[in-house]
């Protein structure tokens, strides 16, 4: 089991593929997929089996 399992609604998250998306806060996460809206993407949905997405914790990393 990742650690996208443990992503919450309201987290915020980067995309290491996609470092231009920019910030992204979670919307959802069921099933292995964590939908979140990206600053300069939008909203996508990602599979997390695939895609270890990086949880956001501290305002430096913004």
């Amino acid at each position: 089991m990742g650690l996208g399992s443990l992503l919450e609604p309201g987290m915020l998250v980067r995309h290491p593929q996609k470092p231009d998306w920019g910030l992204g806060q979670v919307q959802s996460n069921v099933a292995g997929r964590v939908t979140v809206n990206f600053e300069h993407a939008g909203k996508q949905v990602i599979m997390i089996e695939h895609v270890d997405l990086m949880p956001v914790f501290t305002p430096s990393e913004r």
